[in-house]
């Protein structure tokens, strides 16, 4: 065979279909599929004798692709390794070098960010050698990772449960989830009590007498206040007139995209990067052809090029005006720990507005897409203005109320985007009243309301990505893996969208807790963290890394196996019988959620699915709902009379039916975890507020 093509190494088939498109004739692009080399799946792998060395073989199902790659590799004139642009693709293409005898220190690496025509062309212009460093970071956390995983799991197997694993990031997960659960329970909630007062035009907080702070434990109190207040004179103090500004977001770094895509979009972590990724390695787009639409989705970083960050501002001009662009480019400090290799996620063309791609995205493709170029176009704009005022009210009493307000005089960017919220809620905007020192005002109304002090809330994914992230927990890629993964095994589970950790969960991280005290401990693992940071550039060695870790783990892994004794967790029994024997099945859990199971397995191995039924009929038939589990772990509602009847919902149907146009409601919650009822007539769209069963 002529030596005629470069060939171009990629991970992705779908990014060298896209790769093939912009370069034509002259290059091969071929796809590894990922990874072609790791650890063994059936040993540890790592040779602890010989100073941790990995022992690597061909993935399984990879020698066809690899037979392919040699083959191309051999007939080429050139050979450049274009995987992605970080740890794991460093080491990929390492791997790469290795089977195909590419000396790493020659220009045999290439890197993008983005998959335009564009970046592709001038990227391979520019190749340069492996950067090994971030080769001995990937070997460093696959190496220590199997060590924890495969020395920590076979006990649990042995003392727990079979099929049951432990790891660095995932155990400190479920600690987590499992401690925020025992402080939930340990919460003992407190009565407390406000008062409103109504005036003309605004409403005030109550504060207190004689300037003392108010402390209304009971309606008792307050209707004493009340009653003093009600034929009181009021003049109006201390009027305070302020201008607040309020700044944008910064461009979405992976994990921050992971929470917002969370409270805004309700995508699970694995369904926002697999969205992410799509978007990234290329779409149809129509009347243009594959392209790539945002840059690499991977990244801790804020930082944008100055190529991109013209393009944005040009766009802001013309769209908006010169009011809502700021002098001078917005900048984002990122964190210290950020690799900042990469730039922030952005859309890698401006002209493509989101509204002008819908037809070519499926509609999650969609929303994903337009909440990364909103939030990149809004993080170059300039502030939110308010106006702010705040006043005393005070009565002849010596009682007094307080008023707060602001009201948006310029909208700046949140004309497009405003930044979701987990459990807090900004002052509402509002027009402002007038106010004047020594104007008096009449109390018209007021009332009591009574309160109780809330325990912390349970996380939900994005809180949880949000405190792994704060704490030093993990790295960006790491997220969406450690939540399946811990779903998966049963340790936590879904409820209204936050997470609760499962008995096995308890009983896991309690072990964990007293014999791996440092596997589950957030400053040791963070610590852990900024060490394997280190390798990456070069500051530490990561045999000494390892070797450091492993000495003292050793020792507690022998102290474990001799004193942790053997822990039965009893199946749960339900009230139905086993179809085949008669036994009453017992409830499980798979990688799918819970499901019933005899109880005299082997003997019967009967199973069968783990339906709940819900009180609206089927809108088409008639028949009996039931909740199911997808294969993704997504709750779904569909027909008891599937596959003759084959209505389904990813939304509960409810009883209800629309007040305005009279068509089926479903159950949806906002992102603070409120319940409404949704009219699912596109031309319709009302939402009923309603309290939803705590078992929903």
């Amino acid at each position: 065979m002529a030596q005629q093509n470069k060939l171009i190494i990629v991970e992705s088939p779908a990014k060298a279909r896209t790769i093939t498109k912009f370069l034509g004739r002259g290059y091969k692009v071929e796809a590894s599929q990922g990874h072609i080399r790791d650890l063994p799946k059936s040993q540890i792998g790592v040779d602890v004798d010989n100073n941790f060395e990995p022992k690597y073989i061909t993935i399984r199902g990879r020698g066809e692709i690899l037979t392919r790659i040699r083959k191309e590799a051999k007939a080429a004139k050139a050979v450049y390794l274009a995987t992605d642009p970080d740890r794991e693709g460093e080491a990929i293409s390492w791997h790469l070098a290795n089977i195909l005898g590419i000396d790493p220190s020659t220009p045999c690496r290439v890197k993008f960010h983005e998959i335009t025509e564009k970046e592709i062309k001038s990227a391979i212009k520019k190749p340069e050698p492996l950067d090994l460093h971030l080769v001995d970071a990937q070997q460093a956390r696959r190496v220590l990772d199997r060590l924890v995983g495969y020395k920590i799991s076979p006990l649990l197997w042995r003392k727990v449960r079979q099929g049951l694993s432990a790891g660095r990031v995932q155990s400190v997960a479920t600690a987590m989830i499992v401690e925020r659960e025992r402080e939930i329970e340990a919460f003992q909630s407190e009565e407390y009590w406000t008062i409103a007062g109504d005036f003309p035009g605004l409403t005030a907080r109550y504060q207190g007498q004689n300037g003392e702070k108010a402390t209304l434990k009971s309606q008792e109190d307050c209707d004493a206040v009340i009653q003093r207040v009600r034929s009181a004179q009021f003049t109006v103090a201390n009027v305070k007139r302020g201008e607040r500004k309020k700044s944008p977001a910064p461009p979405f770094t992976t994990s921050n995209l992971q929470q917002e895509a969370s409270r805004k979009l309700g995508f699970t972590t694995s369904k926002t990067m697999q969205i992410a990724q799509q978007l990234y390695e290329g779409v149809d787009i129509e009347g243009v052809g594959t392209q790539g639409v945002v840059s690499y989705i991977r990244t801790d970083s804020t930082r944008i090029s100055d190529e991109a960050i013209a393009h944005v501002r040009e766009t802001i001009l013309g769209r908006f005006g010169g009011d809502y662009l700021p002098a001078e480019p917005n900048v984002y400090k990122s964190k210290k720990s950020a690799q900042d290799a990469h730039e922030a996620i952005r859309p890698t063309n401006m002209e493509y507005r989101p509204e002008q791609l819908k037809a070519s995205l499926s509609r999650d493709q969609y929303r994903l897409y337009k909440l990364i170029y909103d939030r990149f176009l809004a993080s170059q704009m300039t502030p939110a203005i308010y106006d702010t005022l705040g006043a005393e009210i005070a009565a002849d009493t010596g009682d007094k109320f307080v008023y707060s307000g602001q009201h948006k005089r310029f909208a700046g960017f949140t004309a497009v985007y405003e930044e979701g919220q987990d459990d807090v809620q900004e002052e509402a905007d509002t027009t402002l009243p007038v106010l004047e020192n020594g104007m008096e005002l009449r109390l018209t109304d007021a009332h009591a309301d009574q309160h109780f002090t809330q325990p912390p809330p349970r996380y939900t994914e994005a809180s949880l990505v949000h405190a792994l992230e704060e704490l030093g927990i993990g790295r960006p890629s790491t997220y969406a893996p450690t939540i399946s993964t811990i779903t998966t095994r049963g340790y936590i589970t879904r409820k209204n969208k936050r997470l609760e950790p499962t008995e096995l969960g308890v009983v896991v991280t309690n072990m964990m807790t007293q014999y791996f005290p440092n596997i589950v401990d957030i400053d040791f693992t963070a610590e852990m963290e900024k060490e394997l940071d280190e390798i990456e550039t070069g500051a530490m060695d990561w045999h000494k890394v390892i070797a450091d870790f492993y000495g003292p783990f050793e020792k507690t892994l022998e102290i474990a196996d001799q004193s942790i004794e053997k822990v039965e967790i009893k199946d749960e029994v339900s009230d139905i019988p086993c179809e085949k024997c008669g036994a009453m099945m017992v409830y499980k859990t798979g990688r799918y959620g819970r499901f019933l199971a005899c109880p005299n397995f082997p003997e019967c191995k009967h199973t069968q699915a783990l339906l709940k039924s819900i009180d609206a009929p089927c809108p088409e038939c008639g028949g009996k709902l039931y909740e199911r589990v997808s294969k993704r772990g997504r709750h779904f509602y569909g027909c008891e009379n599937y596959p003759t009847c084959q209505f389904v919902s990813w939304d509960m149907p409810v009883t209800d039916k629309c007040p305005d146009c009279g068509s089926r409601m479903v159950l949806k919650r906002n992102a603070k975890g409120d319940a409404y009822h949704l009219c699912v007539n596109e031309n319709c769209k009302k939402r009923v507020p309603v309290s939803a069963p705590e078992d929903e």
